[in-house]
């Protein structure tokens, strides 16, 4: 291919290299110079321009790029025709994305004009989605190029596979503690993980967490037709030995490889049941935030099997985010005497639900609301405490005499509790780790309780929210690690966080509480005369 700047005549029949701009000519990069284009560009007085013009031997990019875009295209692909020397390859149905690498570096090498892209190994795609490009770089390629990579493309280069897999067996363990609700919102997420597979769970069940209910329980699912099974274990397995890799083997079945190095998904089992895969779950699978869990979900619903040097090769890029349990670098190391917890206690309510009066300055055995609140903090090992004031603040101040608290104003705490939440994380000082957020209607908070909870924080065990469980239902008051400081503070309206819980179950610990304090706020008069009533008979 001769490549350079020539006069336009000399131009006749080649490609312009570059878009040429002037007056009212514009002839852009890659337009074949007819005679029409000579007689413009020599009416526009332009003395050379860059072109490139094929010789014997050459091949035309489009043509080049077609013929090898169509030579590595497999099952489920289809070529687009070229333009610019490109020539785009989609996915003509869902399916698991399956590229042989060897071979597309072979191909990649063979010449710097020719280069062939793919999204990445094993990427769930939907029908009509771009999957791969062959691009020559130059106008041509010299055959001898186009027909070195010929001779090495293959179908097996590029294909689709389609999922085939559609029905599903979820096995939940329990647990005390395990509430019902994050069940059900785990069957959820993994039937909105299952939906572009067109796969569905058809057989659910739940069994305590031993390995003689759940070997009869995975026996059942896949009587049921299970052609995958997913187990979600209430306690994370922790070795080879435990629930639910003895379990898969009490029914005959075998594990192939336990662990993983992907972050989140360390955790996770694979293995086979009467020769059906079966998967032990890790805990990041009850989020839908990509985890390792999806890596091997969706290949097993495309029928594709997953070994063991399959999980073991999946290291290279299997940091796949910041998750809220990974530790963070620190500006200084922890201090000796353990992790600092502030205690922030909402107290610029309105008590619209009350008729009338402000329920946090209601006494209770000669002390109001909001003082108790504010002296149970002060008793526990919570420091500082930090009260945040909005309605009626001088009242409220002044039921706070006297108490080693720091206070904080919200002006806008007609706008809700989001606001009131915002004005006291941000004082919270930037060398403690996290803050156990009281409400000042809860009277029956006490210092123990509190001491209970901020005992559970533990970043380091990935114990960065700590709620109290009581009956199988979450309380307040809740902990939570500097982390979600951000999180919080983007918060509007009349809400509290309990959405965020539900986001980062991973992230979540329950401390268990045999009484309802943890329940129990005051919103209503009878609310309010029912307590006292409890608190003043002691």
């Amino acid at each position: 291919m001769k490549f350079g700047p020539v006069s336009p005549r000399e131009a006749l029949g080649a490609t312009a290299v570059h878009t040429i701009r002037q007056g009212a000519l514009v002839l852009k990069k890659g337009t074949l110079i007819g005679e029409a284009e000579v007689k413009a560009l020599e009416a526009a007085g332009i003395p050379h321009i860059v072109a490139a013009k094929l010789e014997s031997g050459d091949v035309p990019e489009d043509e080049a790029a077609a013929a090898i875009a169509v030579a590595v295209a497999g099952p489920g692909v289809r070529v687009d025709r070229a333009f610019t020397g490109r020539a785009n390859l989609f996915a003509e149905h869902a399916g698991i994305l399956v590229v042989e690498k060897e071979g597309i570096d072979r191909l990649n090498r063979i010449d710097e004009a020719i280069t062939f892209a793919t999204l990445s190994a094993f990427k769930p795609v939907v029908p009509g989605e771009m999957i791969a490009t062959v691009k020559i770089i130059p106008f041509a390629v010299a055959d001898t190029a186009r027909n070195a990579a010929l001779s090495i493309a293959d179908p097996s280069f590029l294909r689709v596979a389609p999922y085939k897999v559609k029905k599903v067996g979820v096995i939940s363990t329990l647990l005390p503690g395990l509430a019902g609700k994050v069940v059900e919102k785990t069957l959820k997420i993994t039937q909105d993980r299952l939906a572009p597979a067109g796969a569905r769970i058809v057989a659910e069940r739940r069994v305590p967490h031993e390995q003689g209910a759940l070997a009869k329980a995975i026996g059942e699912v896949l009587n049921d037709g299970a052609e995958l099974v997913v187990v979600f274990g209430a306690s994370a397995i922790a070795d080879r030995r435990d629930v639910i890799p003895t379990a898969v083997e009490a029914v005959g079945g075998r594990i192939e490889h336990f662990g993983m190095p992907v972050d989140p998904g360390n955790l996770m089992l694979i293995g086979t049941a009467r020769g059906q895969p079966v998967i032990g779950a890790p805990g990041c699978a009850r989020s839908p935030k990509e985890n390792g869990f999806d890596w091997v979900l969706m290949r097993m619903l495309a029928g594709l099997p997953v070994s063991r040097a399959d999980i073991t090769g999946m290291g290279v890029g299997g940091l796949l985010m910041e998750i809220v349990t990974r530790p963070q670098p620190r500006d200084e190391p922890p201090k000796a005497d353990g992790r600092r917890v502030a205690a922030v206690i909402l107290a610029a309510g309105r008590s619209t639900r009350m008729g009338g009066p402000n329920k946090l300055l209601a006494e209770i055995g000669g002390r109001p609301l909001v003082r108790i609140a504010a002296e149970e903090a002060i008793a526990s090992h919570a420091q500082p405490v930090i009260v945040v004031t909005g309605h009626q603040r001088e009242q409220v101040e002044a039921a706070l005499q006297g108490l080693k608290i720091e206070r904080v104003h919200n002006p806008n705490f007609a706008e809700g509790l989001s606001t009131s939440l915002k004005s006291g994380l941000a004082a919270v000082p930037n060398d403690v780790d996290g803050a156990i957020v009281c409400l000042g209607d809860m009277p029956q908070v006490n210092a123990s309780l509190i001491d209970r909870l901020v005992g559970g924080f533990d970043p380091e065990r990935g114990a960065l929210v700590v709620v109290p469980i009581s009956g199988g239902k979450r309380g307040n008051p809740v902990v939570w690690s500097r982390r979600f400081f951000h999180e919080l503070g983007t918060l509007e309206g009349d809400v509290g966080a309990r959405h965020l819980i539900g986001r980062y179950p991973e992230a979540v610990a329950e401390v268990q509480v045999t009484d309802r304090a943890a329940l129990t706020d005051v919103d209503t008069p009878e609310a309010f005369d029912q307590v006292k009533a409890e608190i003043e008979r002691g």
